[in-house]
């Protein structure tokens, strides 16, 4: 490792632990205050500190075969736990911390609008133990720390959608929902863990890499593959395990869902890849049998019947959650079709779902803010009231369809790209059946919001919108477009990914 690649040498030397630890430390003095402005200073300023340290890692790891290992404590692994960084990794936490900075910005009004004000500190504070959570399932490189980290994460954010009840009390019950889908989806986890400790003896997931190629065939190894993969599919919303999802995007505050929809289904998928080729081989026939007659089918079905079922709501926000399940299998198509292509493409398009969502559910947030609307209906003649939010949601629901010059169509067109390689025509028809369905829900949002005139007796009483609103939200529009225009950077980042994911493995 290089280090002083954009910070002092000093701190860049720590950037692995530190990225994690300082949200979680920043989490008791937020919880500790009682002016909600203060905690969001003080979550701000922990992002804004993630985001310098994951720049640095993704400097760090730009060469090629480029590996960060750092043992906390100088225990070295597998005595101690490691934390490993490289190209994969590396550009999930630039977009996992780059996201959380947006949202916050967002996150002031919004949450000064949708959450009691005894409660805002503890709010903030409950979104850095979040933020601290997914990075540390980002960096680790301890099978059972994962684990941990995705249980620091989830718990929460349970706590986190409950406080949409303020405004739809639904938002306990799909609370309640997600906390037992995610304790399932954890336990299927750490019984998969518990499998490979079984049988390797070591929780250390390069230690477990090395050891497996001899234990090739061996059915405890196989049996916590099954596990794992089953875990960290409910986890990232894979059809059918995706049941939590529409309620906790539909009913959670506005800034919730805008995160976690940038970033929660993102960090179980980027597992998934981790184990897969990095801990396991894609060369195991057990593992490449997963991917082409479990995930991909699966990912072929959640891409159709998601979308189809985002046809049938009155709900914006539950119509963009059915969305979200279909755009995860997109990025599991690639991960099923199990080819560096394939990989690249899965993971080109989680940076691009990022940007896409992100720019969907803020321009949602403003929406409710100045009108208070939330279903179709409701959003007619909005177009003209609100011009600006509503050409931002426009560019976000046309690069959710996958239109030219968006980063939609980059990353399909890059996924059909890998599909053909492979010879899998039959995905190719589900990407643009899939795609069909999107014009359709997305036309029925956008034809009211700039076709249908505003009803007669309709509300016109309007409050602006706020600049920390419109600001990121026109940051996210406007990246939908330039990067669908100018792609290579976007394009390279899920190369190098795609790179270190297959050639990475256990490489010192």
């Amino acid at each position: 490792m290089t280090v002083g690649q954009f910070l002092p040498a000093a701190l860049a030397a720590h950037a692995p632990v530190l990225l994690v630890a300082i949200p979680l430390i920043l989490s008791a003095p937020a919880a500790a205050l009682k002016s909600g402005r203060a905690a969001w200073s003080i979550a701000f300023a922990g992002a804004v500190a993630a985001l310098l340290f994951a720049i640095e890692l993704f400097l760090a790891t730009r060469g090629e075969g480029a590996v960060i290992s750092y043992a906390l404590g100088a225990w070295q692994p597998p005595v101690g736990i490691e934390f490993r960084v490289d190209a994969l990794n590396a550009a999930l936490l630039l977009l996992l911390t780059a996201s959380a900075v947006l949202a916050l910005i967002f996150a002031l009004p919004s949450v000064e609008d949708e959450i009691d004000k005894n409660k805002r500190a503890l709010f903030y504070s409950a979104f850095l133990v979040v933020l601290s959570g997914l990075a540390g399932v980002a960096t680790t490189g301890d099978a059972f720390n994962m684990f941990v980290f995705l249980e620091i994460s989830s718990i929460p954010t349970y706590a986190l959608i409950a406080m949409g009840a303020n405004h739809d009390r639904r938002a306990l019950t799909s609370s309640f929902n997600y906390l037992v889908m995610g304790t399932i989806g954890a336990t299927f986890f750490v019984i998969g863990v518990g499998f490979l400790y079984m049988a390797t003896g070591t929780l250390n997931m390069a230690d477990i890499a090395m050891a497996l190629p001899e234990l090739r065939g061996n059915r405890v190894v196989e049996i916590g593959f099954a596990f794992i993969l089953v875990g960290l599919g409910l986890k990232a919303a894979l059809f059918p395990l995706h049941l939590w999802l529409p309620g906790a995007y539909a009913y959670a505050p506005s800034f919730v869902t805008t995160f976690l929809a940038a970033t929660a289904t993102k960090v179980a998928f980027y597992a998934i890849i981790r184990f897969s080729f990095d801990v396991f081989s894609v060369g195991n026939g057990f593992v490449l049998n997963s991917f082409t007659y479990v995930i991909a089918p699966l990912a072929i079905a959640g891409m159709i019947i998601a979308s189809a079922q985002a046809l049938f709501q009155s709900d914006v926000r539950r119509l963009l959650a059915y969305s979200s399940v279909a755009q995860v299998g997109y990025m599991m198509l690639g991960l099923g079709i199990g080819t560096q292509a394939g990989v690249s493409a899965g993971v080109l398009h989680l940076i691009n779902h990022a940007m896409i969502k992100g720019a969907l559910f803020m321009a949602l947030g403003a929406f409710a803010i100045s009108y208070g609307v939330r279903r179709i209906e409701n959003f007619k003649g909005l177009g003209q009231a609100l011009p600006v939010t509503s050409a931002a949601f426009t560019a976000g629901a046309l690069s959710l369809i996958g239109v030219p010059f968006t980063v939609g169509f980059i990353s399909k067109f890059y996924l059909i790209q890998a599909a053909l390689q492979k010879g899998w025509t039959f995905a190719v028809v589900a990407i643009l059946i899939a795609s069909v369905l999107a014009v359709f829900y997305c036309y029925r949002v956008l034809v009211n919001l700039w076709v249908a005139p505003r009803p007669d007796g309709a509300s016109h009483s309007v409050q602006r919108v706020p600049m920390m609103i419109m600001a990121p939200l026109l940051v996210l529009a406007l990246m939908n477009l330039v990067f669908g225009v100018y792609a290579e950077p976007i394009v390279n980042m899920a190369e190098a990914a795609a790179a270190a994911a297959f050639n990475a493995g256990v490489a010192p």
